[in-house]
């Protein structure tokens, strides 16, 4: 078994997260938001330090409940999660800022929505 206020904990960082990059970016239209001003480079680098960390909680989440805990979560593409923060940690100046522009648009929300279900999920088993 795990210590699910750990992982709850965890949970609230990467929602925290999220939420502030939906907060950061609700101006950002396209890729060329990022790319055309230094306040939009800013941005971005922003956005992929809150990825970068975000990976890294799911990676922790991961290895703390022995990989049983995301597995029940099956919408979320959690490997993708973890090589995003991969990427950004080992391959910085290889980042497609089009696949991050995506990742907010696309994954963001729903990875909000699951994290958000998880912490209740939790919350009703302590």
């Amino acid at each position: 078994m795990y210590d699910k206020s750990l992982i709850i904990e965890r949970l609230q960082n990467i929602e925290t997260s999220l939420e502030t990059i939906i907060l950061w970016t609700n101006r950002i239209y396209s890729v060329n938001d990022f790319l055309t001003s230094n306040e939009g480079m800013i941005l971005l680098n922003a956005v992929c330090m809150k990825l970068f960390a975000v990976g890294e909680e799911v990676k922790s989440i991961d290895k703390h409940t022995d990989k049983k805990l995301l597995l029940q979560y099956p919408n979320i593409q959690w490997k993708y999660v973890m090589g995003m923060r991969d990427v950004i940690a080992h391959h910085y100046f290889e980042i497609d800022t089009d696949k991050i522009f995506d990742t907010l648009q696309n994954d963001i929300p729903s990875l909000l929505k699951t994290i958000i279900q998880i912490k209740k999920n939790l919350g009703q088993k302590c």
